[in-house]
């Protein structure tokens, strides 16, 4: 399956990321961003300045600013915009698309309002005519920019697609893994967002490593039962796209949403929070998407739910750990009677 030329939309951090490892396996890859201002200094300095000061673009990374042509003329989408943004995008591509062009995208949440996993949005949008995958896994783009090591999860249904996936990105520094679990991928890479602003609340508060570990732990029994209920496979949770994106996003200050959680737990409003972060905070976004999947599921998550009160109803941090903490005793593992 031929992947060249690659057009990664959107080009901010991760996207460039993906784009940069792409082309320094010497394949052409083409990057495209909404913002032309931005597009305009990329192309001048042939780095992205804003999101990964420093690194140089390779040649056979072009910048393009004919966004239907690029579209028209590309072998394979690579899609890494907001999770608000995903459905609106694949609209938009879909009447440009030639036949077969396979789609993936590095793009981790929900449709908002409905709460719709992207496989089955991109599915509805894009029919059967065009091979899906989606990129998962503990990475932070810029480690990946900077070649340090890194391992990634890449979901398919189509085989050739995933296989050909690896032969676009794998290299010493980035390895990439298959599977055929979209449903596994999608939801460890959706819910982790969410956790890691508990995590990074918890932190800000200043209740320690013992505490993080706990929700850590708990959090990831809170993917297990949504993830059950809605038919993916256990072992995917335990892998990259699980518990190793889990981890990441949790622990490390480079995510995101752990610093949207650690600037709430020092005292922030969640408005000053989101300003002082400055970019796009997916578990935002997700936090309430993943409430209303776990409520159609009929799943309990009381973290997530805790997360969502915090950020949309007022609630105070220290009152939703106390209220965790006060929920009625039980075992961990349940066994069977």
């Amino acid at each position: 399956m031929k992947l060249n030329p690659t057009l990664v939309i959107g080009a901010g951090a991760w996207g460039t990321a993906l784009a940069l490892a792409i082309a320094r396996k010497g394949h052409e890859v083409w990057l495209w961003g909404r913002d032309k201002e931005q597009m305009q200094a990329m192309q001048a300095t042939r780095t992205n300045s804003r999101y990964l000061p420093g690194i140089k673009f390779p040649e056979s990374l072009k910048l393009v600013d004919d966004f239907e042509q690029a579209v028209r003329q590309s072998r394979h989408v690579l899609v890494s915009v907001p999770s608000k943004a995903f459905v609106s995008m694949l609209q938009t591509i879909k009447p440009l698309l030639a036949d077969n062009v396979p789609v993936s995208w590095a793009t981790k949440g929900l449709t908002p309002d409905k709460g719709e996993l992207l496989f089955d949005a991109a599915t509805k949008i894009l029919g059967d005519k065009h091979a899906l995958a989606v990129i998962s896994g503990p990475s932070f783009a810029a480690e990946v920019a900077s070649n340090l090591p890194t391992a990634v999860t890449v979901a398919s249904p189509d085989q050739p697609f995933a296989d050909a996936l690896v032969e676009l990105m794998h290299s010493q520094t980035l390895r990439i893994y298959t599977t055929h679990d979209m449903l596994g991928v999608q939801i460890g890479g959706t819910v982790k967002n969410v956790l890691a602003i508990a995590a990074g609340i918890s932190d800000g508060l200043g209740y320690g490593a013992n505490a993080r570990a706990a929700l850590i732990t708990r959090g990831m029994a809170e993917i297990r039962r949504l993830a059950a209920v809605l038919g993916a496979e256990t072992e995917t949770l335990f892998g990259l796209a699980g518990i190793g994106d889990l981890i990441l996003t949790c622990t490390d200050d480079q995510s995101r949403n752990r610093q949207l959680g650690l600037a709430i737990g020092r005292g922030l409003s969640v408005d000053d929070a989101v300003k002082e972060v400055g970019k796009t905070v997916e578990g935002m976004h997700a936090a309430r998407e993943v409430l209303l999947r776990a409520r159609q599921a009929n799943v309990e998550m009381p973290i997530v739910e805790q997360v969502c009160k915090i950020l949309f109803e007022g609630y105070d941090p220290r009152e939703s750990v106390q209220a965790l903490l006060c929920r009625e005793q039980k075992a961990e593992i349940r066994r069977p009677a």
